[in-house]
């Protein structure tokens, strides 16, 4: 079913180039080929193509060839970075009784690219050091500071000991960073069942979901204090950078770290003594979990080649007939742990049908009136090496020319998620209802909105969102953290970026692991290549939306009603902090401790904290009602210039309101950065200091209460608040423009 044109202009044009630009956009969205995806997935994971493979160089050599052959002018961009490879891997039980863990992935008969053992990179987790160690070990669940508490609580220590954790609760680099930090020696992270394995489903080959001796490689970067290569933070890794010696690397983790399956993870689980481990600490194994420490005792040995690789950015340009100037950046990457179907090929196959199909557009006539660059990046998976190095590069040309980045990683079969900058909230709402999903014959946008209703995917949905979706007209976006090639351009350089992708339909269980490969795609997960074609379709219907409109379609309403929402959660969470504190040593005074599981058993009290004092908001609530009149302000002028259909856009002067729109993301940045790491200087939105890529809105101030550092949270209140105030006048001066262009 068509989806009918809309008879009012699209946001940013006049009712002329709006009907040019849905003639355009129609066109475009009927020529991404399923067909084409389909055999663009087969031949770029073909082979393991992970940073300084032979078959990395070749795919990107393929995808210029590709986008050359198409019309686009394109180059490759060389960066040298560090990337260790395993040189010697050893993990092993020696006590209470014998066990060589096997640390590998078997060959499955039926998936023909899992037998490349000799082009595979091994299990492991890239940025640990090197170590030979050997302790007793300790479960600490997801190994969260969260869980240490826990431990402290039952005096349970892990310094000198090897702590095991399992996946999830927070990205894999902070379980060693926190282990270090209470004194671990080494680290050891398994998939449970539980989350990742035969619990939700059948496991690979005869389902999706991870097979007991698939693992899950991955970075262990402290990228939470920069991402990219580890020796040029802050500039581009191009042979003349300065690089650190390695010893003075801060990013590399302090205590070796190595993944391993739940196979290899059973033996040592179930020779673990001391208490059992609490109910929400249990997993899917048939074994009683304890925490220890002992009788088990590992030795883990680690070496690695700490060698320097080439990465290979493939980039092309669609020049802008009239703001050249201003950039429209579209992105995904294409190297891989392994083989890599989903991650990252199912987006990159969609960004390549976004680029044929506009080259088709030029051809036919088109011309977009900002310059489109299409970015494929090498080295996301080991720390998103190639798209910081490029824009650590390029950063003071992006400064003054980008206008959005627009991402996209994975994709699979079900709805369309969305995070990235609340001023692009409206706008890519808009965007979302014009895209039909192809398999429930409805938009996207209505069937993401129905999902929410429900409730699916989701778990414990508050009734209140429910019902705010059902009522607002624009749905929720999400913030942005970390994990993907949106995080230089957003965090580092202050471009208005989104991150968008289909899934949730389509169990995964083969993340980074050698089953991430075109069989498995082909069989459990968008089978037909239709949400590949969704993805392209709007992905790219964004990037021509924002590089044809005479008035770049910036809001503010959604942004300052967003920030309100942080700055309600700040103030809470500063209440909560205090209360739990003087509850807290209530609790002391009375002597009340209650044992996790066997009231037998004697917990550890805490020791009485200071109650911390009550914090002045009054520099965020005032920057707030700054960000809140002009939005009003802008909102205003732009219906303004929209009424009459848009007329007053079609006789006006728009590049210095449009110059002035794009600086409002860079007003949230301070050049100072967030405490303790300079390099992420958006005050909006971070990835959490203990969370990786899970993100922290209000990230000074809401760490600084988490932490109970309550001088610095007072300091930060000050420092954000005097942001939020910059980011108002910045709307302010792009509202005044645009009065002063249309009147």
């Amino acid at each position: 079913m068509a989806i009918p044109q809309e008879p009012v202009p699209l946001a940013g044009f006049t009712a002329d180039s709006a009907r040019a630009e849905r003639d355009w956009e129609a066109k475009f969205r009927a020529i991404p080929d399923t067909a084409l995806m389909r055999a663009y997935m087969e031949r770029l994971s073909a082979r393991p193509h992970h940073v300084g493979s032979a078959y990395d160089r070749d795919n990107a050599e393929w995808l210029l060839a590709k986008l050359r052959e198409w019309g686009l002018d394109a180059h490759i961009e060389n960066f040298d970075v560090l990337f260790p490879t395993p040189k010697e891997r050893l993990l092993e039980m020696v006590a209470p009784e014998h066990f060589v863990a096997k640390i590998e992935e078997p060959t499955v008969a039926v998936d023909p690219t899992s037998g490349q053992h000799d082009e595979q990179l091994p299990t492991y987790n890239a940025y640990s050091i090197d170590g030979d160690v050997t302790g007793p070990l300790v479960y600490v669940n997801y190994g969260v500071p969260e869980d240490y508490e826990t431990l402290d609580r039952q005096g349970v220590s892990v310094k000198g000991a090897i702590v095991i954790a399992r996946y999830g609760g927070s990205w894999r680099g902070i379980k060693p960073k926190v282990a270090a930090e209470h004194g671990a020696i080494g680290c050891l992270i398994y998939s449970d069942p539980r989350d990742d394995g035969y619990a939700p489903g059948q496991t690979f080959p005869a389902g999706p979901y991870r097979p007991k001796d698939g693992v899950q490689r991955g970075s262990v970067m402290d990228m939470p204090v920069y991402p990219g290569d580890p020796l040029t933070p802050g500039v581009g890794a191009t042979p003349e950078a300065k690089r650190l010696p390695l010893d003075q690397a801060v990013t590399l983790t302090k205590i070796p770290v190595m993944p391993i399956s739940y196979a290899d993870a059973q033996p040592l689980l179930a020779a673990l003594e001391g208490r059992v481990a609490p109910v929400q600490w249990r997993g899917g194994l048939p074994i009683t979990y304890r925490i220890g420490p002992g009788p088990a005792k590992v030795h883990l040995k680690l070496k690695f080649n700490w060698d320097q690789k080439k990465l290979y950015d493939v980039i092309a340009r669609i020049p802008g007939a009239v703001y050249p100037d201003e950039w429209i950046i579209r992105g995904n990457h294409h190297d891989a742990w392994v083989n890599g179907a989903e991650d990252p090929i199912s987006g990159t196959i969609a960004e390549l049908e976004e680029a044929r199909a506009m080259a088709t557009l030029l051809k036919q006539g088109w011309k977009p009136k900002r310059t489109i660059i299409f970015c494929i990046w090498d080295g996301e998976e080991p720390g998103l090496l190639g798209s910081t190095e490029w824009a650590e590069e390029h950063a003071e040309e992006l400064g003054r020319k980008a206008a959005v980045y627009i991402n996209s990683d994975s994709n699979g079969r079900g709805f369309l998620g969305v995070e990235g900058s609340h001023s692009l909230e409206h706008f890519i709402n808009a965007v979302a209802r014009d895209i039909q999903d192809p398999e429930s014959n409805v938009t996207v946008w209505k069937r993401a909105q129905s999902q929410r209703i429900a409730g699916e995917g989701r778990r414990m949905t508050p009734q209140a969102d429910r019902e705010e979706a059902r009522t607002r007209p624009d749905l929720r976006i999400g913030a942005l953290g970390s994990g993907s090639d949106y995080t230089a351009f957003l965090d580092h350089v202050g471009v208005a970026s989104l991150d968008l992708g289909f899934g949730g339909e389509d169990g995964g269980g083969i993340y980074h692991s050698i089953y991430d490969d075109f069989y498995w795609f082909t069989h459990f997960s968008d089978t037909t290549f239709v949400y590949g074609r969704a993805l392209a379709q709007t992905a790219g219907t964004a990037v021509m939306r924002l590089a044809g409109a005479d008035l770049l379609p910036f809001e503010f309403h959604g942004l300052a009603d967003t920030v309100h929402r942080y700055v309600d959660e700040v103030k809470k969470l500063a209440r909560e902090k205090r209360e739990e504190v003087v509850e807290r040593n209530r609790q002391i005074d009375d002597g009340v401790f209650t044992a996790l599981e066997d009231p037998r058993l004697k917990t550890v009290p805490p020791p009485k904290e200071t109650v911390p004092p009550f914090l002045n908001c009054a520099p965020l609530e005032n920057g707030l009602a700054e960000l809140e009149r002009t939005a009003h302000d802008f909102d205003q002028a732009a219906a303004h210039a929209a009424a009459n259909g848009g007329s007053a856009l079609a006789h006006a002067e728009l590049k210095d309101v449009n110059d002035r729109l794009v600086v409002v993301e860079r007003a949230f940045l301070s050049s100072e950065g967030l405490p303790n790491r300079p390099w992420f200087q958006h005050q909006i939105y971070a990835p959490g200091f203990y969370t990786g890529y899970g993100v922290k809105t209000l990230p000074a101030v809401r760490e600084s209460i988490e932490q109970k550092q309550w001088k610095l949270a007072d300091e930060q209140i000050v420092r954000v608040g005097k942001v939020l105030e910059d980011a108002g006048a910045a709307i302010e001066g792009a509202a005044d423009a645009l009065k002063q262009a249309t009147k």
